[in-house]
């Protein structure tokens, strides 16, 4: 991870590098957001992920 906690990112910003740990089949980054201690969907903010 390449952020700190509280720290302002906009987009575009590299936030973190992709890994292959535990029980996986292939390098992912796992990234959520939340707003005050709620868990909400990133793709509500952030808009649909390139294909």
């Amino acid at each position: 991870l390449d952020v700190s906690l509280g720290q302002h990112v906009e987009q575009g910003d590299v936030v973190g590098a992709v890994g292959a740990t535990g029980r996986v089949t292939g390098a992912h980054l796992h990234w959520g957001m939340n707003w005050y201690d709620v868990a909400i969907d990133p793709q509500l903010i952030a808009g649909p992920m390139p294909k």
